[in-house]
């Protein structure tokens, strides 16, 4: 197995289609713009079968060097390893998983007690044991992923009692939702940067790297805005996709009109739309995020998604906090 660093159009070539969205070539390149850091990009193949793939973030400062993947502050919720094994075999599969572990290691951290290493992997990644052997810490994380097919009638009724009345009286008020562009967009981040500001909470994200992030993945965004019948905004929420999964990424701050959620009615037209609409025919997983926040958990529980885990590796070790610490990893 040949491990190398390559580029975002070699990583075009190589990546699956099954990727999550931020590992998207298109995701990438805003990223490596916006955020700090130089990003690197592993790829490892045998011959020219594409094996296993990486996208990290490296920072270098006066406390040392830091690793990071995803980049903090950017909205991503999960990047780390590709795993592409050609073999079903258990012990090929692991063997594979081990050495570009084995490679990642010696890449991005080396020999170096001064490197900070944190990564969120993708929930596909369900094997992060090579880590835990190379004396990182690894910890469980989750979120909520509903499946969705064509059955609406169905999907709704598996919702929780409350949440299906919100959505019916809902339906029920003269409030329309549709899908704009960059303008819906715009006021979608300003009402998510006031709620968080609300809540005395930080807000990292900066306008230019939403909009650029959008215009860069073009058909995998939409962005859905609710507003009254005089057309003032009320809420919306902008929805990134892969191949198969649809994100529920920014915006849903708690709104009402006359007294009914207007954000239960988003999340029904966003995932009507993936039931129906012939444009998202392959998209049929909604990952609803939200499940590490206990506040959050006790509205997205009532939709009966999946809980389903992905791993968070770290460095470990008293410099280790000391370093967390001064990158403002600890949220």
């Amino acid at each position: 197995m040949n491990v190398e660093r390559i580029d975002l159009a070699e990583w075009e070539r190589m990546v699956p289609d099954g990727c999550e969205v931020f590992h998207t070539p298109e995701a990438l390149s805003v990223l490596a713009e916006h955020a700090a850091g130089e990003l690197h990009l592993l790829g490892a193949k045998k011959g020219e079968q594409p094996l296993a793939l990486v996208p990290a973030f490296v920072r270098q400062s006066a406390v040392g060097t830091a690793v990071f993947s995803p980049p903090p502050g950017m909205g991503v919720p999960r990047l780390g390893p590709l795993l592409m094994p050609t073999s079903p075999k258990r012990r090929k599969r692991e063997k594979l998983n081990r050495e570009f572990t084995a490679a990642v290691v010696k890449h991005l951290v080396g020999e170096g007690s001064r490197t900070l290493f944190r990564m969120e992997c993708p929930a596909a990644y369900d094997d992060p044991r090579p880590y835990r052997w190379t004396d990182f810490d690894v910890e469980s994380a989750f979120t909520y992923v509903l499946a969705v097919d064509g059955d609406t009638d169905a999907l709704l009724s598996s919702f929780s009692k409350s949440l299906r009345r919100e959505i019916r009286d809902a339906e029920e008020l003269s409030v329309g939702i549709e899908t704009e562009g960059l303008d819906g967009a715009r006021a979608v981040f300003e009402d998510t940067r006031a709620r968080y500001a609300e809540q005395d909470e930080p807000f990292a994200l900066e306008w230019p790297y939403v909009r650029d992030l959008l215009e860069a993945l073009g058909d995998r965004a939409r962005v859905y805005v609710a507003r009254d019948p005089d057309g003032r905004f009320l809420s919306g929420i902008t929805v990134l996709y892969s191949n198969d999964m649809a994100y529920f990424w920014q915006g849903g701050a708690r709104a009402t009109y006359e007294g009914t959620s207007v954000n239960s009615a988003l999340h029904w037209r966003i995932l009507e739309d993936l039931a129906t609409d012939p444009e998202l025919e392959n998209v049929y997983k909604y990952d609803l995020m939200g499940a590490n926040t206990e506040r959050l958990c006790r509205y997205k529980a009532k939709f009966s998604a999946d809980l389903v885990p992905y791993y968070v590796i770290e460095s470990n070790g008293p410099a280790m906090t000391i370093a967390k610490t001064a990158y403002s990893l600890l949220r």
